[in-house]
């Protein structure tokens, strides 16, 4: 299925650039050259993935992607920065935001549309019908159901939600305000504590299974979906 692309950049040559790279890979482009501009085509229509520029004139790409982070809509849809910030500090605050990933300009549209395809990889996993496996787990999106081989996995829709967040964002350490965000919502007030009774209860869940050991303590900083264990 052809995948559509939103390109969130001011600088109309890099855009049309982009676009051209994008459709030559068999891909959809949208554009937009600002955050009033992009929040419109998104009402029109979701994108698979956005690329997002930092530099956007009146609403930051920053503070753009925090509410698309907040918007039930797009709170799933990955997000690809684009930008000439390329300091660690900058990082930080773009995935604090919920940026997925990072470009930094000038780049090749080659290097771009790797980053994409490893990006739609990784948030949608391998299969594009929501087939999501990892870790000897099997998530069937269409289906709402967890497997461990051919045997069923029971666990709650909270769970279910928290098992599929981090299957499909591996590697990567949350801190409970972000799992929060993500998995139950910005709009909805949830103590953190919360986000521990459910990774517990997420756990014992996994444990007959041998599983559990995946949801991994990131002493200090948060949880993480891992298969080094």
């Amino acid at each position: 299925m052809q995948k559509h692309i939103l390109i969130v950049e001011d600088e109309t040559a890099i855009r049309e650039m982009v676009a051209f790279a994008l459709r030559k890979a068999g891909m959809e482009a949208m554009h937009a050259p600002d955050a009033r501009a992009a929040q419109a085509a998104i009402g029109e229509r979701v994108p698979d993935l956005i690329l997002l520029d930092w530099m956007l004139p009146g609403m930051s790409g920053i503070e753009l992607a925090r509410r698309l982070r907040k918007d039930e809509l797009t709170r799933e849809v990955p997000i690809i920065m684009l930008t000439a910030r390329g300091e660690e500090s900058d990082r930080v605050g773009g995935l604090d935001a919920g940026v997925d990933d990072y470009v930094v300009k000038p780049f090749s549209t080659r290097e771009l549309l790797a980053r994409i395809r490893a990006v739609m990889r990784r948030t949608h996993g391998e299969d594009g019908e929501g087939m999501v496996e990892l870790g000897g787990l099997r998530i069937d999106g269409a289906a709402h159901r967890v497997f461990c081989g051919d045997q069923p996995v029971h666990m709650g829709p909270t769970e279910y939600r928290l098992l599929h967040f981090f299957m499909t964002h591996a590697e990567r350490v949350y801190t409970r305000s972000q799992l929060l965000d993500h998995v139950w919502g910005g709009g909805v007030y949830v103590e953190e504590r919360t986000v521990d009774v459910h990774i517990l209860r997420l756990r014992k869940t996994l444990e007959p299974f041998g599983k559990h050991e995946l949801v991994q303590t990131v002493r200090g900083a948060g949880y993480r979906f891992s298969t080094s264990v």
